[in-house]
């Protein structure tokens, strides 16, 4: 699998896992859960952007050999 793919998925993991602790933290009540899950959130969501960004970065030097041919 190629990096952006595996990071756009790993993100998307991530996102996931820290809605589930958000949610359990708030309904047993313990923050450093919550917040653990707010973490993993973040974190989903900037390596779900390195995947684009990785991505992108792609199609623009495949447009540019293209170009150049």
């Amino acid at each position: 699998m190629p990096s952006n793919r595996r990071d756009t998925a790993k993100g998307i993991t991530d996102e996931a896992k820290g809605r589930v602790k958000e949610a359990v933290g708030k309904a047993t009540g313990n923050r450093r859960l919550q917040a653990e899950g707010k973490i993993d959130q973040a974190k989903g969501k900037v390596r779900k952007a390195s995947g684009r960004v990785k991505r992108a970065a792609r199609d623009v030097g495949q447009a540019v050999d293209r170009a150049t041919r």
